[in-house]
């Protein structure tokens, strides 16, 4: 070292000023770190001290009002979507996927298209108007409901046949009555569901009553009674009042029956409940019970044996008479039964249950029935346009066994009825019928707490009419 700096002394003064900056230069070099170094040494002192990164929102986990943490679902990460380092951190920070939600599915637009039924047509024939194709037809018209129902169609009903917005067959509906439609969908080409829908029936207690000033049809006409009605209450009373000659003015009615509600909306008129009916002074009393038939408040049948007229009449042309004059002959002839006038082809019921002993054809008596109802009991039926049962068979009581008419020797179109009673002919029109069998004795006392109810009811409605007149 001593060497060195004898030599620097001897260089002159220039050299000696330009080999002191190459030193200086060299020393600057060496002392001052390179980018890698640097490098280095930063990772060192971030690996040495962890570095807290912000967390989405989305990835936090939420705090309980007092403090405490909830735990919350785990997110759905797509790998997929994971961002490289950050030149900042280096640290990867996942980033959620949102997923989208899958469009809401297509409501199928239905359109429905109403179908008269018209005369003459078939199935067939409105199918197709409907634009059904032979095979549909074909399917459908093998159902046992569709066989049940619509192979019977009538002019004037309706069938709903719904289609799709490609104008495809769905489904059709027909109104089988006010209560049940009939429901068949297309589940495959060849394959189809059938069901029968039924509606709520609510059924609501109607009071009517009505005094007769001119006859028994308009006075519950203006009770506000349907022709049904009239005739179920006619039914009703049929075994005890001659609705044809025993009415008189002043005679009156009352009764009790349902109206059917679906919906809120009337629909009809259900069975009669209770009725009272009194004819001349007389007195009669019906009850409806759980069997569907009807006895007086004593719990006696109302339906009798035999009816009182076998057939809906306007009038009657003959009494019974042992005396009378032949209308053709002019000779004196019994006149064995009552011949009662309607018109052509009004049906003929039997009067009792029993069995066809002759039904046949002769010049004086037309087309007749003969009915053995016992060894007791047999009725006749002479003129009648048609005969509607065979010789042998049996029939029950209200049974249609043919239809007025003028056949055999008459002056017009009637029925001859006559009633015989062990091999004699009695007047129908005034002989004691007999009696059914009352109400069994196992169910006396429940139809008793029933008629208690029904007759009171209508006690207090004749009241309340009457306080309101």
């Amino acid at each position: 070292m001593a060497k060195l700096i004898t030599i620097l002394k001897l260089l002159p003064k220039k050299h000696q000023i330009l080999l002191f900056g190459i030193i200086l230069v060299t020393l600057i070099i060496l002392l001052i770190p390179s980018d890698k170094v640097a490098a280095s040494k930063q990772t060192r002192e971030h690996a040495a001290e962890p570095q807290a990164f912000e967390v989405p929102l989305a990835f936090r986990t939420p705090n309980h009002p007092n403090g405490s943490a909830t735990a919350s679902p785990e997110p759905v990460i797509d790998a997929n979507a994971l961002t490289p380092p950050t030149a900042e951190s280096g640290a990867v920070v996942p980033q959620p996927t949102v997923q989208e939600a899958p469009p809401p599915a297509q409501v199928e637009k239905l359109h429905t298209e109403e179908f008269v039924v018209k005369k003459g047509d078939s199935l067939a024939a409105l199918f197709d108007r409907a634009g059904l194709s032979a095979r549909q037809v074909h399917y459908i018209s093998q159902l046992n409901m569709a066989k049940r129902y619509l192979l019977k169609i009538m002019p004037g009903d309706q069938i709903s046949i719904i289609k799709n917005d490609k104008n495809q067959f769905v489904k059709l509906e027909f109104a089988i009555n006010n209560i049940e439609t009939l429901e068949i969908s297309k589940i495959t080409d060849d394959d189809y569901k059938q069901t029968i829908h039924k509606k709520t029936i609510e059924l609501k207690d109607k009071y009517a009553s009505a005094t007769i000033t001119s006859n028994f049809w308009n006075a519950a006409v203006t009770a506000g009674l349907t022709p049904n009605q009239i005739m179920q209450l006619a039914t009703i009373f049929g075994w005890d009042v001659d609705f044809a000659l025993d009415i008189r003015k002043g005679d009156k009615f009352s009764l009790i029956y349902q109206q059917e509600y679906s919906d809120g909306k009337f629909i009809g008129n259900g069975d009669i409940l209770a009725a009272e009916f009194t004819n001349q002074g007389e007195q009669y009393t019906a009850i409806r019970y759980t069997d569907g038939k009807y006895y007086s408040k004593e719990g006696r049948s109302m339906r009798k044996a035999f009816l009182r007229s076998p057939v809906d009449f306007t009038r009657v042309s003959s009494n019974f008479n042992p005396r009378r004059l032949h209308p053709v002959t002019g000779q004196v002839k019994a006149h064995r039964g009552v011949d009662y006038v309607a018109p052509i082809g009004t049906p003929i019921k039997a009067a009792g249950s029993g069995r066809v002993i002759k039904s046949a054809y002769n010049q004086y008596n037309g087309n007749y029935v003969f009915i053995k109802h016992n060894d007791t009991y047999t009725t006749k039926y002479l003129h009648l346009t048609k005969r509607m049962v065979k010789t042998g068979q049996s029939v029950k009581q209200g049974q249609v066994i043919g239809t007025l008419g003028k056949t055999g020797r008459v002056t017009g179109a009637h029925l001859h009825y006559e009633f015989i009673v062990n091999g004699v002919h009695r007047n129908p029109r005034t002989i004691t019928l007999p009696k059914a069998n009352p109400i069994g004795r196992s169910q006396r006392e429940k139809f008793a707490v029933i008629s208690k109810e029904m007759m009171a009811e209508l006690n207090r409605q004749q009241l309340t009419q009457m306080a309101a007149k």
